[in-house]
């Protein structure tokens, strides 16, 4: 049954490969690690809390982490913290472990490491425990109309 996030793509004209997997354990790392693609090109989507300009996802290679700092300044706000579970699946309608930026319940802004761009293509998940999207990070940007910006600590 294919996914809201697979649905979106479609919708949008986006060509993708699905692979699925026996998800164990929430985690790039181990998302990675099942479908055999880099950890460098497997992102995690993270929903971040910016306080009073509300919530965002931030899309970020499994290998690196997010500065609250360099996000905070590209949204011009003067903290991030990480929405709590229960935040982050009300508003993307996703289980933690699962979640996509394609096909959230609420439209959130999109910001991805500027790094992510020079991958041929990228893992990202497709809204369900389990099943990733592999495609090009500009089919990405495109879809969701993303800002890029340099996130990594």
């Amino acid at each position: 049954m294919p996914t809201r996030a697979i649905k979106f793509l479609k919708q949008k004209g986006v060509s993708f490969d699905e692979v699925e997997y026996s998800h164990k354990q929430k985690g790039a790392k181990f998302a990675s690690e099942a479908i055999g693609f880099p950890l460098a090109k497997t992102i995690k989507t993270l929903v971040a809390d910016l306080g009073p300009k509300g919530y965002a996802l931030v899309l970020m290679p499994g290998d690196k982490n997010l500065s609250p700092k360099k996000l905070a300044k590209a949204f011009g706000v003067k903290r991030t913290v990480m929405a709590d579970t229960a935040a982050a699946e009300r508003l993307t309608g996703y289980l933690v472990g699962g979640i996509s930026p394609l096909g959230t319940k609420q439209k959130l802004p999109v910001i991805m490491e500027k790094c992510l761009m020079k991958a041929d293509s990228v893992a990202i998940n497709a809204g369900q425990r389990g099943v990733m999207l592999v495609l090009k990070p500009e089919d990405i940007v495109r879809a969701l109309n993303a800002v890029i910006d340099e996130l990594a600590d």
